[in-house]
């Protein structure tokens, strides 16, 4: 609570206050484009340059409103950030989104004017003093120019052939960053643990024991995967990306690929448990024919052969092994 009435309402602030908060934010904005542009110079110069000319706009629509600060109240500008206000909309930190990729960042651009244009305008709406009615006005307008002074500046850098060629690249560096590394842990763990877990199950017959076995093997086969992805490769010359973010996708997708078939033996009768394995097994090694086919452009029914007849000899050496 002492948070809450650490910050200003809305609704309280001055129009001097509504002002120079206006500035602080597009000071903000400006910064987050910025950073944008520099994140994305050397894989895709032209959107950089979209949002160089989007910060460039923030700059200008920023001097306007000093300039207007400086006539009404004079050159001492309150310092209130967004920060200060309760319910004022929020920025995410420039370094949750740009992780995200190059379609993330666009949207998230369209979003941040979006959002101060629908503030402004619903703020707007719920004054009844007619000069905070107009400032309000003219700052949802400012805003809303920013969005036409964005889509100039796309059509002006970047093109139908330049859209398509940083859209190929950032699908590119998804499969290798992300794609390819959990795919492969998906199919160790999918495929690897079969043996284990079903040679436990048949040489036991004890459920709590087996779900035991596949759960230690499908942890301990992620957490190898994952040290193994991001240890083999720092991504610098290979382009694949960030060895964390490798190392993670491969070993979350490895410990879900075994813990798929290890969970159903949390029921305690044996042969329902391991029917239900069974399909659980089925479904997962046709979940890794649909990814190779969708993301690695292999023939479905050629992935599908691949895979299903992996998986069924790791199977019977599992049940054969147990059995014995």
């Amino acid at each position: 609570m002492g948070f809450s009435r650490s910050r200003k309402r809305f609704k309280d602030l001055s129009e001097q206050e509504v002002l120079a908060l206006a500035i602080s934010s597009e000071e903000d904005d400006a910064s987050i484009y910025r950073g944008y542009a520099e994140r994305l110079r050397g894989e895709y110069p032209d959107s950089s340059a979209v949002f160089d000319g989007m910060a460039a706009e923030e700059d200008t629509h920023r001097q306007r409103l000093i300039n207007l600060h400086q006539k009404r109240f004079g050159d001492v500008i309150p310092l209130i950030r967004r920060e200060h206000v309760s319910g004022y909309y929020a920025r995410r930190p420039v370094w949750l989104i740009e992780n995200l990729g190059l379609d993330r960042i666009r949207a998230e651009a369209t979003a941040m004017e979006q959002d101060a244009e629908r503030f402004y305008l619903a703020a707007a709406a719920r004054t009844t003093d007619a000069d905070t009615r107009k400032l309000l006005g003219d700052l949802a307008v400012a805003e809303a120019g920013h969005q036409i002074a964005a889509d100039d500046l796309t059509s002006r850098h970047l093109d139908d052939h330049t859209v398509k060629d940083e859209d190929a690249r950032a699908h590119r560096q998804f499969i290798l960053t992300w794609v390819q590394p959990g795919l492969a842990g998906l199919m160790d763990g999918s495929v690897s643990t079969l043996a284990p877990i079903f040679a436990t199950a048949f040489a036991t017959q004890d459920t709590w024991t087996t779900f035991l076995v596949g759960l230690a093997a499908s942890v301990g086969a992620g957490i190898s995967m994952g040290f193994t992805e991001a240890a083999s490769d720092d991504g610098e010359l290979s382009g694949r990306g960030s060895p964390w973010k490798r190392g993670f996708a491969s070993g979350i997708m490895t410990t879900v690929g075994g813990l798929g078939h290890a969970l159903p033996y949390l029921i305690p009768d044996f042969w329902t448990a391991t029917t239900t394995a069974f399909v659980v097994v089925f479904i997962e090694l046709w979940a890794i024919a649909w990814i190779q086919n969708k993301y690695m452009d292999t023939p479905f029914f050629r992935a599908a052969l691949q895979v299903v007849l992996g998986g069924a000899l790791v199977f019977a050496a599992g049940v054969l092994i147990g059995s014995g």
